[in-house]
Order: structure tokens, then sequence, then C-alpha cells
């Protein structure tokens, strides 16, 4: 079985740090990003149907345009804020102003129009939707749900706002809407991977796994190619018991990922709960090079080289283990049995610390807690 927060806090930083990194108007929807998800085809072709517009506006929004096109974003800012002049009630321009905040990371700016235009256009949902990212990048998790919740009631069959809600609410832990919301975006649109390996995501969370492994392979061959797909996959079948399979699936995302030290512990682990000893220490010992502070992966390290027989290898992992995570027994169970293998009179110190920290456990009414030792 799998550990039960490695996953979820692993995915969660993903999906943090990837929003600072692709650019809002990225063609491909880029893995764990709510602020890559601007993708507007429509957005640079706004009607302007009952709005006048100069010959002179039309020059500048065919610059501003073309300035975000190239990528140059305070260019294009500038372009816009000129263009703004010209007509302040100009719903394209407004729309494709904040737009190019967002682009150069001016959130306050993008804030500040955004809220001003919902007043102005309150019915219109993409000028919601641009305020509930804007809200997302500045932090601000809540109104950023609100306001796409917004946007959605306005316009219930947009892909977009729907997916970008969802992740909005998985970056608030709120797995069951996001799931909600998720299959909502798939009707929209079946052939979307990234939707349904999140789709998988809030259902694994939420304590549907076998539907996870549905969506996760759904997402697979959609695109054999999406980051962390296979990830996903494994640890949905390790987290139903399924250890083979959820090796033959991280193996796939090593020979992708060779250096996430993430996949490495998952690995040794699904290899650690199979007897694997020998293969399982090669994996988490490279895990612990690349992690040094992911405590788990010298616990099962020095676990595996204590089963097959090297005892005095396995100390030092253990050791480390108890550094990292004070309050975890297991360790010192482990601990205390290699140490009385090698006849140590410290391992009575280590069999009462462990003995004391097992007992500390809250009760949970006979359900299995933590791991087995």
């Amino acid at each position: 079985m799998q550990p039960a927060t490695s996953a979820s806090s692993f995915f969660d930083r993903q999906l943090c740090t990837r929003g600072a990194e692709v650019r809002l108007r990225r063609p491909i929807r880029s893995c764990f990003l709510l602020s890559a998800l601007l993708v507007f085809p429509s957005l640079l072709a706004v009607s302007a149907a009952g709005q006048t517009t100069s010959p002179q506006l039309q020059v500048l929004l065919q610059k501003g345009h073309a300035a975000l096109d190239a990528g140059d974003f305070p260019r294009a800012v500038a372009t816009f804020e000129q263009a703004r002049q010209f007509a302040p009630q100009n719903l394209e321009v407004e729309k494709n102003l904040i737009l190019s905040y967002l682009e150069v990371g001016q959130i306050s700016a993008a804030i500040t129009a955004s809220r001003a235009d919902v007043q102005r256009w309150p019915q219109d949902a993409r000028i919601r939707h641009l305020l509930g990212l804007a809200y997302f990048k500045s932090g601000q998790n809540a109104p950023a749900i609100e306001e796409l919740q917004h946007a959605a009631k306005i316009d219930g069959r947009s892909f977009d706002i729907h997916f970008d809600l969802a992740l909005a609410l998985l970056n608030a832990n709120q797995y069951a809407p996001a799931a909600d919301e998720l299959e909502k975006a798939i009707k929209l649109d079946t052939s979307n991977a990234l939707a349904h390996l999140l789709l998988g995501r809030a259902y694994q969370n939420s304590n549907r796994t076998v539907q996870a492994v549905e969506q996760f392979r759904t997402a697979l061959r959609l695109n054999p190619n999406l980051p962390l797909g296979y990830y996903h996959l494994g640890y949905a079948y390790g987290s139903l018991g399924q250890n083979q399979e959820a090796i033959a699936e991280y193996q796939k995302e090593i020979a992708r990922s060779p250096d996430n030290p993430e996949v490495l512990y998952q690995l040794g682990h699904c290899l650690v709960e199979t007897g694997d000893w020998k293969n399982a220490a090669i994996h988490l010992r490279r895990a612990t090079q690349l992690n040094p502070a992911n405590g788990d992966s010298f616990y099962d390290l020095g676990k595996a080289l204590l089963a097959q027989g090297d005892v005095q290898a396995a100390i030092s992992p253990l050791r480390r283990a108890i550094e990292l995570n004070p309050t975890d027994p297991s360790p010192h169970y482990q601990l205390a049995r290699a140490l009385q293998k090698l006849g140590d009179a410290s391992a009575a110190e280590e069999w009462r610390r462990f003995a004391e920290l097992k007992k500390s456990q809250p009760q949970t009414g006979g359900m299995a807690t933590g791991r087995v030792h």
C-alpha cells in the first residue's frame, strides 16, 4: 500500500510551482497550471459588437495582438493602455489589457482593472474569468473560486471556465467539487488528456481510486507523453495494493524522469512491499541523494537493507529517518531490530522509544493507520 500523503503533497507542489513557469497564452495546456489556462483563442478577436472602433483604435488593437503573439508583453501592455485612452469603455481593449497584465506579471493591475470591469459588465463571463485568474495568481484562492463560480453560472458551456475552477478547487483541497467541475469540462471536451488526469487526481483524493485508475488510463491513452501521467497511475495502483501494476507504471515514469526523487521513492517503496529488497535499495538510495529531506525514503532504504541482511548499512538511513520524522515509531522499530542483531545494548533504548511513540499514537476504533513496521 502507498503512504497516505506523499502523492497528494507532491502533486500540490507541482501544481503551484508550474503555475509560475508557463505563459498564460501557451497554446497547449501545461500540466498542473491555473494561470496557464488562459487559452482563449477568441480573446484576441473579441467581438466589439455595439462598440464603435476608430481607425486609430483598430491599428492599436492590431499592434497589441501582434505583441501578445510575439510574447512581447510589456509592449502589449503599453499598446492596450494607449488603446484604452481612445476607448475607455471598450470591452475588447479591457480584456486584452487584463490578459497583458497577467502575462507580464502585473497582478495588482490586473485585479484592479478586472474589478472595475466586473462593475461595468457584471454578466460578462470572460471578465469574471480573468478576475478569478488574477486572484489565483495573487494567492487569493477564495475570491478566485468565487469569481470563477460566477463565470461558470454565466457561461456553463465554457470548458476553460470549468477547468480553471476545478484547478482552483484542487488547490484548495476541495476534491469533490473539483471532480464535479472536471466532469462538466470533460463533457465539453472528451479528448483533453489533462482534464482526465486531474479528474483522476480528484477521484484519488476523495477515495474513489478505482475511478481514478480509469481516468489516468484514459489520460495516457489520449496523451502518452503527459507529464507525471504514469506516476499518478502507479500511485493509484499502489493505493489498491496492486504493487506489480504500480511498479510497471513507475518504471515507465522513471524512463522519462530518471532524476525525480518522488517517483524513485514510490518505485522503491513498492519494491519493498513486494520483497525485492535489492532493487528497492538501488532506487531508494538514489531518492535519498536527490531529496535528503524525505524521511520516508531513508526509512524504506533502511528497511530494505535490513531485510536483505546488510544490517550495518541499514543503521545510518534509519537514524536519518528518525531525525527527519522524530514522532514516527516505525524507524525506531527497525533500528531496534538492527541493533539487536548486532548485539548492541542501545537496542533496548530504541525498543523503549518505539513503545512510547506507538502508545502515543491516536486510537482509531480499530481502523488500521500508519505503516506496517
